[in-house]
């Protein structure tokens, strides 16, 4: 399939034209700002497809939005007719065409195109009435309040709030392409009002503090719960916008006479990530937990992990190295040590289920 992308070089165009290359069978063509508009019945006549992405957001002659968001997609429309061939068309909307607004009043007049074209015999019509839609490779100033704050945050600038608790709907923009590319492989005859799926309805002043803990993750070690929804989606725009001098940052690292030991990774729910070294001969530990459980993987090296119960004195032993990958845990109510049993320094991740907590540890010394 031959697809026609306008704005290809656009925030969405972008991801768009790189994920129809990864997913293949289309042969991509594109329509940009630069091109002469004389090129472009050539364009669509060689196509299979149209999705029309290209559109006016903050021009400085508030003219070029009906110029562009609704003149285009008339030439486009006009275009298709004229192949005498039913070429289906996307065409991305904005849910500002609801409003009485100029931006909102071109996107209207380029869904009533739609409407006309769709009448003919056979042809496929498609409308996204998009959120604010956000992501990587994005513009600050330019494409959404999230670009801006997470262009300014990410470099220690000011951000700009009149109001925090104004309503904000987002939708990410891997979501959107996913959308457009579900539409792509189904050209039914008529008009379509596909939704994109999910969206997230939140606001301007919790989307910065979201932001800021980002930011903040850094000195704190405490990450955010990125995993999944809103959180995933704005986590991946923000590290999207740091630096290459950003891409990396040292965090502390505590030493003594027995190796060091390194906090990674703390989150709020689920415990925190570290690792820690022994040179040979070396016995770390010697303590019980009362609720707090940990898991030890032998990374480099040879370990003899000791256990003791508290009350029977029964005692157990595990011997691991870096050659096989074995997950010891410590259980709540026996003392355990480990100890560098090899000829080479011992690295050790470790995984607690809780964050550290200095004035109430669970940690009691007991030796095993």
């Amino acid at each position: 399939m031959k697809v026609l992308v306008t704005g290809a070089n656009g925030f969405l165009g972008k991801t768009l034209v790189v994920r129809l290359e990864e997913v293949g069978g289309f042969t991509l063509d594109s329509f940009l700002r630069t091109d002469d508009v004389s090129i472009l019945q050539g364009k669509v006549a060689a196509a299979d497809a149209v999705i029309h992405l290209a559109g006016e957001n903050r021009p400085a002659d508030p003219s070029a939005f009906m110029e562009v968001n609704a003149g285009l997609t008339q030439l486009l429309c006009d275009f298709i007719r004229a192949t005498g061939r039913p070429i289906p068309i996307i065409f991305a909307s904005s849910t500002q065409a609801k409003l009485d607004n100029p931006y909102g009043a071109s996107k209207r007049a380029g869904e009533e195109v739609l409407l006309a074209l769709s009448n003919e015999p056979g042809q496929s019509c498609t409308i996204f009435r998009l959120p604010n839609v956000f992501g990587k490779w994005s513009r600050p100033n330019y494409n959404s309040a999230v670009a801006t704050f997470c262009h300014n945050i990410a470099r220690d600038l000011p951000i700009r709030i009149d109001d925090p608790d104004a309503p904000l709907t987002l939708a990410y923009v891997d979501d959107v392409v996913d959308a457009i590319i579900a539409s792509l492989r189904s050209t039914e005859a008529g008009l379509h009002w596909p939704e994109v799926e999910p969206q997230f309805n939140t606001t301007v002043g919790a989307v910065a503090e979201t932001l800021r803990a980002f930011r903040a993750s850094r000195e704190t070690l405490v990450t955010e719960r990125v995993g999944e929804g809103l959180p995933r989606a704005l986590y991946a725009t923000y590290v999207s916008f740091l630096e290459p001098a950003q891409f990396s940052y040292e965090i502390p690292t505590y030493g003594d006479q027995r190796g060091v030991f390194v906090e990674m990774l703390k989150t709020p729910d689920s415990g925190q990530f570290s690792f820690f070294t022994a040179h040979p001969g070396i016995t770390r530990g010697g303590h019980y937990h009362h609720s707090k459980t940990e898991k030890f993987l032998v990374i480099r090296g040879r370990a003899s992990f000791r256990f003791r119960h508290l009350l029977t004195d029964e005692t157990y032993s595990i011997e691991t190295s870096g050659a096989c990958s074995t997950i010891v845990e410590t259980i709540p109510g026996w003392s355990h040590d480990i100890t560098n049993i090899g000829d080479d320094e011992l690295i050790v991740m470790l995984w607690a289920n809780e964050i550290f907590d200095r004035n109430r540890p669970d940690t009691i010394a007991r030796s095993v």
